[in-house]
């Protein structure tokens, strides 16, 4: 079988089984298994495969069949342009997520009032895709990336030192802003925003693979960004500024429950490629 029968076949397979950009997801799992680049897929027609990478292929697309996400298949996952390593104990990173590293970039380069190095603080780290994101992008700033669960930093952990970012990202087991030990000039946050109610309409790569913790919000999806807004006053700067990612049409509940806690602050929505009000900026 030649790589190009093997990506016909696989993504013909994967597409009659339901599963979207099938032929992409093909060739991510023949890559795997083949240790080519897409360029070389694409150029080595007639390269054959061994008996080997046959069955090996033929075990990935029966995982991707029972909905298991490619990228934990795989372990690997992009974002911001960089490659990070994930599996079923971290929450697989998304692309709109990315307008929330923008964001916390764009206000640290034109703060120009904020001291050097910046201190930021990235909650529920996960892979720790957004904390070594920013390291890699802001080389001068100290990050502190925490998380409950001491699986998820035991990813974050190899990620870090992956992209040898070890000195610039302190990772600390707990919840939320407790474990951080003095106040911050940002804080950066994409936490659990799921409604309850919403969680049963997830596709099954989500409810059957991904962690609930970073997924479900609680009942109207607020629960953990209302923890966080409890603990953020004593661990804000002056002049702070704290990003939330937030869910489609959560802008109406999350800005009473900000000014609940913060009188004087100014929040500011910021919108994704499709128009949703994707990030929540508090500059205090």
């Amino acid at each position: 079988m030649t790589l190009t029968q093997a990506l016909q076949q696989s993504a013909h397979i994967l597409s009659v089984n339901g599963i979207e950009d099938s032929y992409i997801e093909a060739r991510m799992l023949l890559g795997h298994i083949t240790k080519l680049s897409p360029v070389q897929i694409y150029t080595r027609t007639e390269q054959t495969l061994s008996q080997e990478q046959k069955g090996s292929l033929h075990e990935l697309i029966e995982r991707r069949l029972r909905r298991e996400p490619t990228a934990y298949i795989v372990n690997h996952r992009e974002f911001y342009g960089i490659d990070f390593y994930v599996d079923s104990r971290v929450l697989i990173p998304r692309p709109e997520t990315e307008l929330l590293v923008d964001t916390a970039v764009e206000f640290s380069k034109n703060s120009t009032y904020l001291p050097n190095p910046l201190l930021i603080a990235d909650i529920g780290t996960g892979c720790g895709a957004i904390a070594i994101s920013l390291a890699l992008n802001l080389p001068r700033s100290k990050i502190y990336a925490t998380d409950v669960s001491y699986s998820a930093l035991k990813v974050a952990r190899l990620n870090c030192e992956h992209h040898k970012v070890t000195r610039q990202v302190t990772l600390l087991q707990g919840n939320l802003l407790e474990p951080v030990p003095e106040p911050v000039d940002l804080i950066v946050a994409n936490l659990p925003y799921v409604r309850n109610s919403e969680l049963e309409n997830l596709s099954p790569e989500i409810t059957r693979f991904e962690p609930r913790t970073a997924i479900d919000g609680g009942k109207n999806g607020l629960k953990c960004i209302r923890q966080l807004l409890e603990q953020a006053e004593e661990k804000t700067s002056p002049r702070g500024c704290l990003l939330l990612e937030i869910g489609q049409n959560q802008e109406k509940e999350v800005v009473p429950l900000i000014y609940r806690y913060f009188k004087k602050v100014e929040c500011k929505f910021i919108p994704d490629l499709n128009g949703i009000k994707r990030v929540v900026k508090v500059t205090f």
